[in-house]
């Protein structure tokens, strides 16, 4: 039979109020997230057709130019190793 030293009543408070401070926290973090994603929402604005088009190329060179690259190290692999 264990005995309960006010030592580890005392642990086991503050063990308690922490978990629930942290899940007091957990609304206040989501209501922060939801403020912080909305305010990002409202201040960007959609690209006119000159900045689409430049994402777009961008975008498709950067594909094509990963597309290529494991394209030459497959080649390499079979090459070398087969």
């Amino acid at each position: 039979m264990e005995e309960t030293t006010p030592h580890s009543d005392t642990q086991t408070q503050n063990h308690s109020q922490e978990q629930t401070a942290s899940e007091d926290q957990q609304p206040s973090k989501l209501k922060r997230f939801i403020k912080e994603s909305l305010r990002v929402l409202h201040v960007t604005k959609k690209p006119n057709k000159e900045e689409y088009l430049s994402i777009v190329k961008v975008s498709g060179l950067g594909i094509g130019i990963l597309g290529a690259l494991g394209f030459i190290i497959f080649l390499i692999d079979q090459l070398l190793f087969k």
